[in-house]
């Protein structure tokens, strides 16, 4: 089994390697006591924990997106035009569940509706430029969960109406806006992934960052310039002299009102 399909879980005494699908599993099912979401609570869902700890497991995967690529839609317009003339029922189903499945994760896991998935791919930039033309929050719920009744509905033409399949799906698609409560606590509180910076956000960022290195660089060369006047009191030597002159030019560069003066002695 590939080295990415384990984990070590910290802390504990023993360092076996377990699989990251009970990593998945473990933090779903917290998240859901948590939230007070638990199990079972509204009708039997321990399928659908199974289900979403599996396809949390398989984004760890670039197998999985690569197979997920060919199905993957922006918009429901690009899902029904691909569909408009197939009465491939396979192909319905697989369009509808990994459209729904990438939107339970982009939406839950990622919290953006406005992940770029045409390609396969997250692409964080997606219709940054039409802000206008974005969906709202509710329109992309409202879309994963149509997805997964469609996808529900074309499950029970393949597998039958007894499939555990086709339940799971019309339950995702019942308790959509539930399951992705479940997962954006998961998000926050185990995952530690963090929302992405806007650009005004990352450029003062850069400033403050900017300016803390800024003032060590000055301050290195304030005692870098003390230690060479104690040295240049000693010997007078010409060299250090110049040296001194090279690392004040070079404070000044960075702090032009730095005054120091070298006292003819």
């Amino acid at each position: 089994m590939p080295a990415r399909q384990h984990y070590i879980e910290l802390p504990r005494s023993d360092r076996n390697l377990r699989p990251t699908y009970l990593f998945m599993m473990k933090c779903l099912l917290y998240s859901r006591m948590e939230t007070g979401l638990v199990s079972n609570k509204d009708y039997y869902d321990e399928d659908v924990n199974v289900y979403i700890a599996h396809l949390l497991n398989s984004f760890i995967h670039p197998d999985f997106i690569e197979k997920a690529r060919p199905y993957l839609s922006k918009y429901d317009t690009e899902v029904f035009h691909r569909l408009s003339d197939s009465k491939d029922a396979r192909l319905k189903y697989m369009l509808y569940k990994t459209n729904a499945d990438f939107l339970l994760v982009s939406l839950g896991i990622f919290d953006d509706p406005d992940l770029g998935l045409s390609d396969g791919v997250p692409n964080p930039h997606a219709s940054s430029d039409r802000p206008h033309l974005r969906p709202s929050e509710e329109a992309h719920i409202g879309r994963g969960r149509t997805y997964y009744q469609f996808a529900y509905s074309y499950s029970q033409q393949i597998h039958g109406q007894n499939q555990a399949i086709s339940e799971v799906l019309e339950k995702l698609s019942t308790g959509f806006d539930k399951y992705l409560r479940i997962l954006a606590h998961m998000r926050g509180e185990y995952l530690d992934l963090l929302k992405r910076l806007s650009r005004g956000e990352v450029y003062h960022l850069e400033r403050v960052v900017n300016e803390s290195q800024r003032q060590e660089v000055i301050r290195e060369k304030q005692d870098q310039i003390l230690d060479l006047y104690l040295e240049w009191k000693q010997n007078r030597d010409d060299e250090v002299r110049r040296q001194m002159d090279t690392v004040l030019a070079e404070i000044r560069e960075l702090d032009p009102e730095f005054k120091f003066e070298v006292p003819d002695l």
